[in-house]
């Protein structure tokens, strides 16, 4: 092999290997834009399904009946694995008779479960509620504190219980994940999460701060009406042209 063929070959495989880190620039570029597109696309989406929400459910709120933050607090906590509508047929007599803390401490726990009993699950809710006085009396001036930190001390309190008496009552942004939160939000695509902790902070990245609380009122109203557990109405719901659940072929659409 001559001086000259080396000097060609060796001219020929530069040029090889320039290519090819061209190619391979050009393609992480495009991964890039690729990247940057789908994000934009997706908050593009999300802002579209908020848009409509907020469209369809503009007077949603809480349907619990409460006046001040404890009704709401202890209303809460019977609406564990109840519907509000059953909720709302017991408190009114129970606020009645036991309107505070102070009054409701003075029951037993068998007491306030024959009044709760259609609550369902009344044997442990009565003794969280019940304690939950005892801790709101001794702790805090009988009076329901306003941060998470405290509330989910509270015996019966969650994230999602605490969220709905912080946005409910004092006015603070928060977005609570119940079970129609939970199922609304994954089939939209507003989360991707198997577990209700990690929807709430995905919701919390991809929903506006100062949507916190409505949105979650926004959601639990589809979920009730449309976006049903078993039998979503994914034909004539008005998200389904941004609805990941029904455009990736999990529902029919027939």
């Amino acid at each position: 092999m001559t001086e000259e063929t080396i000097k060609n070959d060796t001219a020929l495989g530069e040029r090889a290997m320039d290519k090819i880190e061209k190619q391979q620039t050009q393609r992480k570029s495009t991964k890039r834009i690729s990247k940057a597109q789908r994000i934009k696309e997706e908050q593009a989406r999300n802002q579209e399904i908020l848009r409509v929400l907020e469209e369809n459910y503009t007077e949603a709120g809480t349907e619990l009946d409460y006046t001040n933050p404890f009704e709401l607090l202890i209303a809460t906590i019977l609406a564990a694995q109840c519907t509000d509508r059953q909720v709302n047929k017991v408190t009114p007599g129970l606020f009645a008779k036991y309107p505070g803390p102070e009054e409701m401490v003075t029951l037993t726990d068998e007491e306030l479960g024959v009044i709760i009993h259609s609550c369902g699950f009344y044997k442990t809710k009565s003794r969280n509620i019940l304690q939950t006085c005892r801790i709101l009396l001794a702790e805090y001036g009988g009076q329901v504190p306003d941060n998470m930190e405290s509330l989910i001390k509270l015996p019966g309190v969650g994230r999602k219980t605490a969220n709905v008496v912080m946005s409910n009552v004092f006015g603070k942004d928060a977005i609570a994940v119940d079970t129609h939160v939970f199922r609304v939000s994954n089939r939209l695509g507003l989360a991707n999460a198997k577990d209700v902790l990690n929807t709430e902070k995905q919701l919390m990245e991809n929903i506006p701060k100062n949507k916190w609380s409505e949105a979650h009122h926004w959601l639990i109203h589809h979920g009730r009406r449309v976006c049903k557990a078993r039998k979503p109405d994914c034909p004539n719901c008005f998200l389904n042209h941004v609805c990941k659940y029904y455009n990736n072929g999990q529902m029919s659409k027939k």
